[in-house]
């Protein structure tokens, strides 16, 4: 995951992932809710996935996302929709790996891992998070915060 993090918040947690385990019928909107509660984000923004790819913003990915108005994020290529598309229909597998844009202003991307694929799930409900590693970076960097650690 990359983004708007500080050199000092990167040091502390150079690792910072989360597992979700999410059913095959569920889709990319829901995923996209699951990965915004794991990270502890409070405040929702533009976000798109990114299917097929090697690299962000590739222009061979599929992306899947929210309908958007034209303006300055708007690249001229269609956006399917992230509410309609399971994850089943995008026919991933074991290993296979995307990537999710979220908030189009400060850029967190994350690369996103089919570490498992199960034949039926188990009762309960989904999607849900498993397993943390590492802190949730703080969804905007407070620099006045930032200043006065520096000067200690």
């Amino acid at each position: 995951m990359s983004g708007p993090v500080t050199e000092r918040f990167a040091k502390d947690n150079p690792v910072m992932a989360r597992t979700i385990e999410i059913r095959g019928d569920q889709t990319l909107a829901l995923l996209h809710a699951a990965i915004f509660e794991a990270f502890d984000r409070f405040d929702e923004h533009l976000y798109e996935f990114q299917i097929g790819g090697k690299k962000p913003m590739d222009p061979r990915a599929t992306r899947h996302g929210l309908s958007q108005p034209p303006g300055p994020f708007d690249r001229g290529e269609p956006v399917r929709s992230a509410a309609r598309t399971t994850l089943d229909a995008l026919g991933l597998k074991v290993g296979d790996r995307f990537g999710y844009w979220f908030d189009f202003g400060d850029d967190w991307w994350h690369t996103i891992r089919v570490a498992a694929i199960a034949e039926v799930a188990p009762r309960g409900r989904y999607p849900k998070v498993v397993a943390r590693i590492g802190e949730s970076p703080p969804q905007y960097i407070d620099w006045e915060e930032e200043e006065s650690a520096d000067d200690e």
